[in-house]
């Protein structure tokens, strides 16, 4: 499976002195075009350290990461924006809508950084939230849904420029069982039906064996690696 992603021996810490923290020690890990990768670890384990630097919110002290074969960390930082704005779609567990606007300006606000019109945006952002059986919720504040609506906005958002690769930050951690089943499924055919690579941090072990390839990290160490049966290697 050809690489998309690609951290060779990525280490990064904060702090200094005596109070400094290696977050991650070492780490490389590549990330295959199409696939679903868990990674998975303890609160502390350095999995959202990873994940920030795979999908460009970071940079590592040492080490090297790329993207389609291209060196990221060679790039100027406003390509890197540009790069991490029209590949990468995030999706964290916070939401992080913006308060008192509707759901369709915080749907469409990548759009609205990358500077496409006003009446596109809209197209683009009732399109992707009829999808999610949100086009009703379309001019309602964005605070006011349920976790399961307001989660589902973030997924939509992050469809907006059709990234290659999906992170999902504990996509579920602020739900119920049921609601995160709903919001799972749709990460789940986002990657199968459109081929979305999908990179996710959870502690859920059942989460995680739904995807391709489960990476358990511990201390900023990766300690193994597993697959899921079936999935292509």
């Amino acid at each position: 499976m050809t690489p998309i992603i690609d951290a060779r021996n990525v280490s990064k810490g904060y702090g200094s002195g005596a109070g400094r923290f290696e977050a991650l020690r070492d780490v490389s890990l590549s990330v295959g075009r199409g696939e679903s990768v868990a990674i998975v670890g303890k609160s502390g384990s350095g999995k959202s350290t990873l994940m920030h630097l795979l999908a460009l919110l970071d940079t590592p002290d040492a080490g090297r990461v790329s993207f389609a074969g291209q060196d990221v960390l060679a790039l100027p930082a406003k390509r890197v924006s540009e790069l991490r704005n029209k590949e990468f779609g995030l999706v964290f567990q916070q939401f992080f809508l913006t308060p008192g606007t509707s759901v369709l300006d915080n749907v469409t606000l990548p759009l609205k950084i990358a500077g496409v019109p006003a009446r596109v945006r809209k197209e683009r952002g009732l399109a992707v939230l009829n999808q999610f059986e949100l086009a009703d919720k379309a001019s309602n504040r964005a605070t006011d849904l349920s976790g399961g609506q307001k989660q589902r906005v973030v997924i939509s958002r992050a469809l907006m420029n059709g990234p290659s690769v999906i992170f999902a930050d504990e996509p579920t951690g602020n739900l119920d069982s049921a609601t995160g089943a709903v919001v799972e499924d749709a990460l789940f055919t986002l990657n199968r039906d459109l081929g979305i690579t999908l990179v996710i941090v959870t502690h859920d072990e059942d989460l995680a064996a739904r995807c391709d390839r489960q990476v358990f990290i511990r201390d900023g160490i990766i300690e193994s690696e597993t697959r899921r049966s079936g999935a292509a290697a």
